[in-house]
């Protein structure tokens, strides 16, 4: 399908970003809007236009376009093309005829539906857009300034401009839309084309139609409650509610009563009957995020509903069935815990049917520059303000940055950057980004550069493993009185080690 670009993958899976985004878009101008720009990167062109048949059929309504870098807002223009006279629109639209022209000439063809600013127009692609039953609906079109060949294009835009006519229309009847399950790659938000972004996708896609419990593992700010719900909206329980619990947050005997409910009388305080989370999320998803933080007392019961499927509210003697898929999260590692004492042992084989571990921000490589952008236009939109523009030195230093939030992180940096910019153009400065403030290695001696070495390499290890000396010093292959020797040389204290996962 992708035999006529230099990279089908790329191709596929930059395809794939363009549904989710429209996908997830609120209302039809939105869902016009990023058509025309997806239509306008995927075949390289400097112009697409989105253009729809108004409920006559006899006139066709401008209703996305991407021209100058940037979606135009066409409600303002109020621009409507009477398509019978021109030549190429009617062609294309009553034939239902794919048009492609490489070398355009405006002197044979009638290009004034074109914009008449920078120069003429050398090629164009017209795609008819079909709805269900194979009924013209109006088209999607690109256009470019130099001579290229864009026939190749027209199955992947006449596809994508097929879903985006079926979102406008959901839209304006009121309609939830929902995610094709074929495009789960890149929906919910996951923005990536890393090998280890595709990799995470690839596991997605292969359990987000079982009934598994899924384990999802990852250091903070990963985006693991994003990866939960694309789980949830891809599946059969789409439909149905998704909700999120933070394990951490509430104490032993509070967490209780928000997950099961409770009985009026049940304790001091309960004044009436409360139904609990795992029956608000009935017959859809519950994702229990910070599930390391989970007491030992509650473990057992939620084991219980694991393996049964039923729960009893507080202060009640009966148990009823529920259907609710569980997702748990954490950036803790649970093996650590369960040698620990502190994390049950069959819960953790239990909740671990399918675990999903996602990668740090410094693993995907290439996927820096994708996220600031995409976190920008959001800004940008949430704003009310004209999209900006990079500079080089801008997306250098946050290419070279590791980022120890992820992308929780970088999305608070480029939100903080997008509201300083008094400009048009992100520069160096609109981030402040953290300084290391350790010696420079140029001022350091051999023995002292092998020492902050290792004291890293240490630190690391250490901060992997929760703090667990045995096991760390397994995953360096030392004996442990050799590390704790080696902590002693260094000077590495337990506040060392909190700091590091801080």
């Amino acid at each position: 399908m992708f035999a006529h670009v230099a990279d089908p993958l790329a191709y596929a899976e930059s395809l794939l970003q363009h549904f989710a985004s429209v996908a997830r878009a609120a209302d039809g101008a939105a869902v016009a809007g990023l058509c025309a720009r997806a239509a306008a990167q995927l075949s390289g062109c400097e112009l697409s236009q989105l253009y729809l048949l108004d409920a006559t059929h006899k006139r066709l309504e401008l209703t996305g376009e991407w021209f100058q870098g940037q979606v135009q807002p066409v409600h303002a223009k109020g621009v409507v093309v009477d398509y019978t006279g021109e030549q190429l629109l009617q062609f294309s639209l009553c034939q239902n005829r794919v048009v492609s022209i490489d070398d355009l000439n405006e002197s044979l063809h009638d290009t004034s539906f074109l914009p008449g600013e920078g120069g003429p127009w050398r090629s164009l692609l017209c795609v008819p857009l079909l709805n269900a039953q194979q009924a013209v609906e109006g088209l999607l079109l690109a256009a470019s300034r130099e001579p290229i060949e864009l026939s190749g294009h027209a199955l992947s835009l006449g596809a994508l401009g097929a879903f985006v006519w079926g979102q406008i229309r959901l839209r304006q009847q009121g309609v939830q839309t929902v995610m094709p399950a074929g495009l789960l790659a890149s929906a919910g938000g996951l923005i990536g084309s890393s090998t280890a972004m595709r990799q995470t996708c690839h596991l997605i896609n292969k359990v987000v139609h079982s009934a598994y419990t899924v384990l999802l593992l990852g250091e903070t700010g990963t985006g693991k409650e994003v990866v939960a719900r694309a789980i949830h909206d891809g599946g059969p329980r789409h439909a149905q509610p998704f909700i999120v619990q933070n394990c951490a947050a509430f104490p032993a005997d509070l967490l209780e009563s928000e997950l099961f409910g409770y009985r009026k009388g049940a304790f001091t305080g309960a004044d009436r009957d409360r139904i609990g989370l795992f029956d608000s999320a009935d017959g859809g998803t519950l994702l229990l995020d910070e599930i390391g933080d989970m007491p030992l007392s509650l473990q057992a019961k939620l084991l219980r509903v694991l393996q049964e499927g039923e729960i009893r509210a507080l202060g009640s003697n009966d148990t009823h069935k529920i259907d609710v898929r569980i997702i748990a999260a954490t950036h803790r590692d649970l093996t650590v815990l369960v040698e620990q004492g502190l994390f049950r042992e069959d819960l953790y084989y239990r909740l671990a049917q399918f675990p999903i571990t996602l990668p740090a921000l410094r693993q995907r490589e290439g996927d820096i520059l994708d996220l600031a952008r995409h976190f920008a236009a959001q800004a940008c939109a949430f704003l009310q303000r004209k999209p900006v523009l990079w500079s080089e030195c801008a997306l250098s230093q946050l290419e070279n940055y590791t980022f120890p939030g992820n992308v929780r992180e970088l999305k608070g940096l480029v939100e903080r950057a997008v509201l300083l910019c008094d400009g048009d153009e992100l520069y160096a400065e609109h981030f402040s980004l953290p300084r290391d403030t350790r010696p420079e290695p140029a001022n350091l001696n051999l023995r002292e550069r092998m020492e902050q070495v290792e004291r890293g390499l240490l630190l690391d290890c250490l901060h992997k493993n929760a703090g667990n000396q045995t096991r760390a010093a397994h995953e360096l292959g030392v004996a442990r009185r050799t590390l704790l020797y080696r902590l002693e040389r260094l000077n590495i204290s337990l506040d060392d080690i909190k700091r590091r996962a801080s």
